[in-house]
């Protein structure tokens, strides 16, 4: 790990914790050569996933791609950082449970759209309407019924 500062290749772990949910660590390094105190994050990274398309067309998982399309959805909706990266590390983490090399865009949609349901339902059925390419007003109506009926049941069992 280099230094930001200096740029020497150098430093020393001086602490390292584990995040809340156990798949991260977090490091504070110091600089061998000028002291500088900075913090790391290491994270579990998928490796050698292949996204298959629907139209067969086959390439490598993109976390960056994942989190633009989830960003879009959640446009002017009210959430941290740290929730975000919550949401997309459990996401990652629901596509490596499938423990498969290859995963279909559907099955990641699925997963995105179950976590996105319970995060934020205006995001959830943002990322729907694109998802399922709703083709008319009918079918989102129908989403939309579904999310308000959820609500309803929830709210009574309280």
């Amino acid at each position: 790990m280099n230094c930001p500062v200096c740029r020497h290749t150098e430093t020393k772990v001086v602490d390292s914790r584990v995040t809340q949910d156990g798949m991260a660590i977090r490091r504070r390094r110091e600089c061998i050569k000028c002291e500088y105190r900075f913090s790391t994050l290491e994270e579990m990274e998928l490796l050698d996933i292949v996204v298959v398309k629907t139209d067969g067309r086959r390439e490598s998982y993109s976390r960056t791609k994942l989190q633009t399309g989830i960003l879009h959805s959640l446009t002017k909706r009210p959430y941290t950082q740290e929730q975000f990266d919550q949401l997309i590390h459990t996401i990652e983490v629901d596509i490596q449970k499938k423990k498969k090399r290859e995963v279909t865009s559907k099955e990641v949609g699925e997963i995105v759209m179950r976590h996105l349901r319970k995060f934020d339902t205006v995001a959830y059925i943002r990322f729907a309407s694109i998802y399922r390419a709703f083709e008319d007003v009918s079918k989102f109506q129908t989403e939309v019924r579904s999310l308000q009926h959820e609500r309803r049941k929830s709210k009574s069992r309280r």
